[in-house]
């Protein structure tokens, strides 16, 4: 029996090392999305760029077809009707509505602003994760979600010298909504998400999320001038396309697979991090040691989350007392 629990220890150490590790390459790359998506959408800083909403087209579209090649090598899994449903509405909350409001706030905000807004992500993660799967919120979760929060803010404000500055109230409240969508999606629809392999997920989703982009922006996607776009927008359009969509949502259900939506979310305190490490690799922002303690409050508020108990560890601690006491 011993033996038995052991190795089910090590199946679920191995599995929740797995989800750390997608989820450290999904946010890495979201990390460096928002400077380069700037780049690419039209602006009052670029004329040149393209619409966000041709953006979100071939966002969706392009993750679709790749997906959906992933998925012819794989073995066909059988996805049941009632779950098709949620799929659809996951992919609403989770891509269409999410993208779409990202990309648009940030045509008309700063990648400052969007970094901050994306913080909350995790404070709404927990309260919905509450209220939809009976998480608690102890001090310990509350306490690493909101050190996380504050070392973020703090990295961000401290790198907001600089060029590309422009904040909007427009696009700061449609990044609000965007990210209150994908707290949504993380944890409303977890249980469907983690019935069927990430490719099977993403395949469905993106389809459907591919589906109705061409639909409803089918006027935008036709406006744009493909023969005027340079070669340094088509690179980061490559870029948005195949790594921020395709890549990061594939590891997303993986991580949803084996942690907590409220751990998931916690990585998004990651991602301004990243940005400021590449701002400072490009020579434009330096790291120093206040930086370096803003980045530590992010890191230990993760570590704290992952120490705090899940609502099934606390009620297997209250059997085991229950039993002790018999």
């Amino acid at each position: 029996m011993a033996a038995r629990d052991d190795g089910g220890l090590r199946r679920m150490d191995k599995g929740k090392l797995k989800g750390h590790a997608a989820l450290w390459v999904a946010n890495i790359i979201w990390g460096v999305n928002a400077p380069i998506c700037k780049s690419v959408l039209r602006s009052a800083e670029n004329s040149e760029g393209i619409n966000p909403f041709a953006l979100s087209v071939y966002r969706m579209v392009g993750a679709a077809v790749l997906f959906g090649l992933c998925s012819l090598l794989l073995p066909r899994e059988r996805v049941k009707r009632r779950d098709i449903v949620r799929l659809f509405f996951a992919s609403v909350f989770g891509i269409q509505l999410n993208q779409m409001l990202f990309l648009w706030g940030l045509s008309m905000t700063s990648p400052i602003d969007s970094s901050i807004i994306a913080t909350v992500v995790p404070v709404l993660t927990m309260v919905l994760a509450m209220l939809f799967l009976r998480e608690p919120i102890t001090w310990l979760k509350a306490g690493g979600v909101f050190l996380g929060a504050a070392g973020a803010v703090w990295l961000v404000l401290l790198s907001s010298h600089g060029g590309g500055r422009t904040s909007s109230f427009e696009g700061d409240v449609l990044c609000i909504v965007s990210a209150m969508s994908y707290a949504t999606y993380l944890t409303v629809f977890r249980d469907t998400i983690v019935k069927y392999s990430p490719v099977t997920t993403m395949k469905w989703m993106f389809l459907f999320a591919a589906l109705v982009s061409l639909v409803v922006y089918w006027e935008p996607l036709s406006e744009v001038d493909y023969f005027a776009l340079s070669g340094r927008t088509w690179g980061g359009i490559a870029f948005v396309v195949v790594c921020s969509t395709f890549v990061s949502y594939l590891m997303v259900p993986i991580a949803q697979r084996y942690l907590r939506p409220t751990l998931v979310s916690m990585y998004n305190y990651v991602q301004p991090i990243v940005a400021v490490l590449f701002t400072v690799a490009i020579g434009l922002d330096t790291f120093g040691p206040t930086k370096g303690l803003a980045a530590a409050c992010v890191f230990v508020g993760v570590w704290l989350v992952t120490r705090s108990k899940s609502r099934a560890q606390l009620e297997a601690e209250q059997q085991r007392k229950g039993a002790e006491q018999k």
